[in-house]
């Protein structure tokens, strides 16, 4: 309880509450609520959170994995469903970028994290594969790491010094993924997921990922030269897995646990002039169907 014998305002906009005037006058102070988000979800937290950037991938996933849209009141669209893996039922979540690149792309996880705050975060679609033997149209690779690539100095005379950031997924995750290629092999091997290719054979490698800003449409960019010199082991690139590892990292400092992550590119072109949207819908399910694989490994 406190005494009151007066009140002062200065400026606009003042709001009041518990409020008693004149002398012996008194009031009940109460401690204020504080707003929490509007997440029903997150109290009973979800174990997937899906990333995809095009309308195949996410169709693609949806197909597989057997998800149901749900509307948010805010207006964000998500879906969901549940997935049966021996000794447990998952409950996964994907959504879909506002459009390429690593900037949309955290967006996208925050609003996972807002509204589901899942264990995982997997980005699911597909990429340009720059390795001729392993990274074929309709491949998959399957990463743990991702080298960032964007990060340059630029020197007089055009001299670019590039500084590559390389980020690697949570142990757990590295183990589950090598558990995955130790059981199927290295290279495992799937069927094409799209009716027109299903009796060819497709190979799902292990490998790391190039991530920037660019699309790669030339077998000679400095790009691709400057990732075989950094690391002879990336196989493929994207624009948004350097936006992954970046939020999780940037994540990592909360007391909270931070979602582990997996980047799983199928190939559909190889980043060269022949690049172009005719195999999309083949690594999108080709993707989507090695996630799918995947998860008895992860959870």
């Amino acid at each position: 309880m406190t005494s009151n014998r007066g009140i002062i305002s200065r400026g606009d906009n003042n709001h009041f509450s518990n409020i008693a005037l004149g002398n012996n006058a008194q009031a009940s102070a109460t401690t204020p609520q504080l707003s929490t988000p509007p997440a029903t979800e997150a109290d009973a937290r979800w174990d997937l959170g899906i990333v995809t950037i095009l309308s195949e991938e996410l169709r693609s996933v949806i197909d597989e994995l057997k998800l149901r849209r749900h509307k948010k009141p805010s207006g964000l669209h998500f879906y969901q469903g549940e997935h049966t893996a021996p000794g447990t039922t998952l409950r996964l979540v994907a959504t879909q970028t506002q459009s390429q690149g690593q900037r949309s792309t955290m967006a996208a996880l925050e609003n996972l994290r807002r509204h589901y705050n899942p264990r995982l975060w997997a980005l699911v679609g597909v990429g340009g594969g720059i390795h001729d033997d392993h990274a074929r149209i309709g491949n998959v690779i399957v990463s743990t790491e991702v080298v960032y690539y964007e990060n340059r100095r630029i020197n007089p005379l055009g001299d670019i010094r590039r500084r590559g950031e390389h980020r690697q997924a949570p142990a757990q995750v590295v183990h589950a993924v090598n558990a995955y290629f130790t059981d199927h092999g290295t290279p495992a091997r799937i069927n094409g997921q799209l009716t027109a290719h299903a009796g060819d054979h497709y190979e799902v490698y292990p490998g790391v990922i190039g991530s920037g800003e660019a699309v790669i449409a030339d077998r000679a960019s400095d790009i691709r030269t400057y990732l075989a010199t950094y690391n002879e082991k990336i196989l493929a690139v994207d624009m948004e897995a350097g936006g992954l590892s970046q939020y999780w990292q940037e994540n990592s400092v909360d007391g909270a646990a931070n979602p582990g992550w997996v980047v799983i590119r199928g190939v559909s072109d190889n980043a060269d002039e022949e690049k172009g949207h005719s195999h999309h819908e083949l690594a999108a399910r080709n993707a989507a169907h090695v996630l799918s694989r995947l998860l008895p490994y992860l959870f």
